[in-house]
């Protein structure tokens, strides 16, 4: 077979942009801020814990446990959840969100000491005009809140990322005084946040360039990290551009679960950050963690979502499948995964798959039949083309048996009369 690069002429790499300038983390959100959307059910712990365990295999490098100081069950499930991390050994560091108020702080302290692990504080409060309006407040009270915030989590030996809520919509003034003031304190970590899915690329670019500029100046080892919505259907590619632009761990959450219409999808962050090159982490099991937080929230994950998605991998039109069947016959899964699909379906675990439908040739036929070991007779194929042409969707395999057990004897039959 000729190699790759002669099989696949990539534009995507003609006028891209440069790769980030340092590795790139990407932090879960999930079993916080995911949760909070509307339809969403707060999952058991066992699923939970099913989640951590698989977003640690998948080189997740952090996550947040939830918000403790939202109630009794939140405090237990993140204890649980922190305890897991420590007795299994995981690699994955924890989280837990707070207001910049030392009554949200005080249970993540108490959680950190009791459990004998760091857990890093994520204090968050709002930035731009608009949210100060609506709250009233004045810019000293919030340099104020975030002073005493993080100084009280670092006083209690606990790592604090300084969240601006709405960075995106925030002052450049705004964020220096924010921003300089948590870092004073010892923040290690600041976060711009798309709060409200605001943000274009171009914005995004925009702001975390400035704050990352902003951070070199002050202290250039203090992290950045982006966390993105997707109101506008930005969420991901701004991911994209704010770790090309400086931010050096990036949120989503799995299945793009969130607020109001969710946050940036953590499953395609990995995807495309493995097909970028960027991480070369083994993501077989990204449809198991996909499978377990549908499950665990209630929220099915549709039929047509990239990679996770029944459909991702499988077609029934005759055009497409008569490419995949003829690299199939070459004995390349390599070529077959990637003759019709974007994404090679190996990455992920699984492989493409020819189904039966109106769309369909014969081909699609011979090829399910001779997949199965059943014998491709013309009358057979016939039956079932024909079948597929008179229906509105796919033939399941249970209706293409019951074919296949229908035709059998009269093709027995009709060969008896010769």
């Amino acid at each position: 077979m000729p190699e790759a690069q002669q099989l696949i002429y990539d534009w995507n790499t003609v006028e891209a942009p440069d790769r980030p300038s340092r590795p790139v983390a990407i932090h879960d959100e999930t079993l916080r801020d995911g949760i909070q959307g509307p339809s969403v059910r707060d999952p058991d712990i066992d699923h939970k814990l099913h989640f951590l365990h698989l977003a640690d295999e998948l080189g997740v490098a952090s996550i947040d446990l939830g918000l403790p100081g939202s109630g009794p069950r939140a405090m237990a499930d993140v204890e649980r959840l922190a305890a897991e991390i420590r007795d299994q050994r995981l690699h994955i560091k924890p989280l837990c969100a707070a207001r910049t108020l030392e009554v949200d702080i005080r249970p993540v302290v108490e959680i950190s000491q009791r459990v004998g692990i760091p857990i890093e504080v994520a204090a968050f409060i709002g930035s731009s005009p608009i949210r100060q309006y609506a709250e009233g407040w004045t810019i000293e009270e919030m340099v104020d809140n975030t002073r005493n915030a993080v100084r009280f989590a670092r006083q209690n030996q606990l790592p604090v990322m300084y969240v601006t809520e709405d960075t995106t919509r925030a002052q450049p003034e705004t964020l220096r005084r924010l921003f300089g003031t948590a870092i004073e304190e010892g923040a290690q970590r600041v976060a711009v946040c798309d709060t409200v899915g605001h943000s274009t690329p171009d914005g995004a670019r925009a702001v975390v360039g400035y704050v990352r500029q902003m951070l070199d100046e002050m202290k250039p080892e203090v992290g950045l990290d982006w966390h993105g919505h997707s109101d506008r259907g930005f969420g991901l590619i701004n991911a994209i551009v704010a770790a090309v632009a400086g931010a050096d761990r990036i949120h989503g959450c799995a299945l793009g679960l969130g607020e109001r219409v969710g946050n940036t999808h953590l499953d395609l962050l990995l995807v495309n950050f493995r097909l970028l090159g960027w991480i070369d982490t083994d993501l077989s099991k990204l449809r198991e963690m996909g499978e377990v937080i549908a499950e665990g929230t209630g929220m099915p994950i549709p039929a047509n979502y990239p990679v996770l998605g029944r459909d991702a991998f499988r077609t029934a039109t005759g055009v497409h499948a008569a490419a995949v069947i003829k690299a199939k016959r070459k004995g390349d899964n390599w070529l077959a995964n990637r003759v019709y699909s974007g994404v090679p379906a190996e990455l992920f675990g699984c492989e493409q798959v020819i189904e039966i439908g109106p769309m369909s040739g014969e081909s699609n036929v011979v090829f399910w039949l001779e997949e199965r070991g059943i014998e491709s007779r013309p009358d057979l194929v016939k039956a079932i083309f024909d079948a597929a042409k008179r229906r509105d969707g796919l033939l399941s395999e249970a209706e293409i048996l019951h074919i296949v057990d229908g035709a059998s004897p009269k093709i027995a039959r009709a060969s008896g009369k010769r």
